[in-house]
């Protein structure tokens, strides 16, 4: 086993859908087997335009042949793996190339850059993981800290979170796999790409100790294999977060804003959306909610 780096573009010819599977030719199949069972990163090219650089991380599980096409192949990517990465990772920064095993004898970028599945150092790996996840302290936590002694639990959680160990061995690379972690991860990538704004209100709220009023919501829940990725996420107010999770509203794919006919009191939960009927959106096109996703809302959790 090792790590990876499997690059991915949104205009891509290929069947990827990075939460889930990375589809890839058999001149790749060696190295993907190779991640079998560990980590990747995934790297969108410096010539996409506005390029997110090194963007998310994951767990691959198997690779599959693609039935519809000879030579062609899935890497099927962990249920529940998959993360998105706060603080999106550029090829290289003020201290040079982020990705050191790319150098050649000669200190020069190699060939190696330009392949689409290349190995990755565990140096490297914890690099990359280490910008990308790091907390700058830009949102804090809706609630403050447990206070000491105090065990009562905060919406649903009694433990006190603990500081994320970035180091590159085995065991402390399983702390990716932390859903205390993994959900501070989300709603700081959510909180973020939304700018703290309610995507259904188009109201921005901040409380007198710095704290956005919006939530992190799957659309798609975790307990339904809903993966940790941008895609499946969408900033919300808490009412408008409850109402979205038991069905009350939902979205239709070009966006605009559904309310359940059993809505006991319709007038004023139109009151509550924005003037435009639609969800504010991220500018980015790649951090806006897929309509996978949001298929999958209206049919298993809207109340139409």
């Amino acid at each position: 086993m090792s790590f990876g780096v499997f690059i991915h573009r949104a205009d891509s010819i290929y069947k990827d859908s990075p939460a889930e599977r990375y589809h890839f030719p058999a001149q790749y199949l060696s190295r993907v087997k190779a991640t079998i069972g560990d980590w990747i990163v995934y790297y969108e090219p410096r010539k996409v335009l506005e390029t997110r650089g090194y963007f998310a991380v994951a767990k691959v599980a198997e690779v599959v042949p693609d039935g519809e096409a000879a030579g062609m192949f899935y890497a099927v990517i962990a249920r529940g793996s998959y993360l998105d990465f706060p603080h999106p990772v550029a090829f290289a920064g003020d201290r040079g190339l982020v990705e050191q095993g790319l150098l050649n004898s000669a200190g020069n970028i190699s060939g190696r850059a330009q392949a689409a599945v290349r190995p990755l150092s565990a140096t490297d790996f914890g690099r990359i993981v280490e910008l990308g996840l790091a907390d700058d302290g830009a949102l804090l936590p809706r609630i403050d800290d447990p206070v000491p002694g105090d065990d009562r639990p905060i919406y649903g959680f009694a433990e006190t979170q603990s500081p994320f160990d970035y180091g590159v061995t085995r065991d402390r690379v399983d702390y990716l796999g932390s859903r205390i972690v993994r959900d501070r991860v989300f709603r700081r990538t959510v909180l973020l790409a939304y700018d703290e704004r309610c995507a259904i209100t188009g109201l921005k709220l901040i409380n007198g100790g710095g704290r956005a009023e919006a939530e992190a919501a799957h659309i798609k829940p975790v307990e339904h294999s809903g993966p940790d990725s941008i895609t499946n996420g969408i900033a919300l107010s808490g009412t408008v977060h409850w109402m979205f999770d038991r069905g009350l509203i939902a979205l239709a794919d070009d966006l605009r804003i559904l309310v359940s006919r059993q809505v006991n009191n319709p007038d004023d939960v139109h009151a509550l959306i924005n003037r435009s009927g639609f969800a504010r959106l991220p500018q980015r096109p790649s951090e806006r909610p897929h309509p996978h996703f949001l298929q999958w809302h209206r049919e298993h959790c809207f109340k139409h």
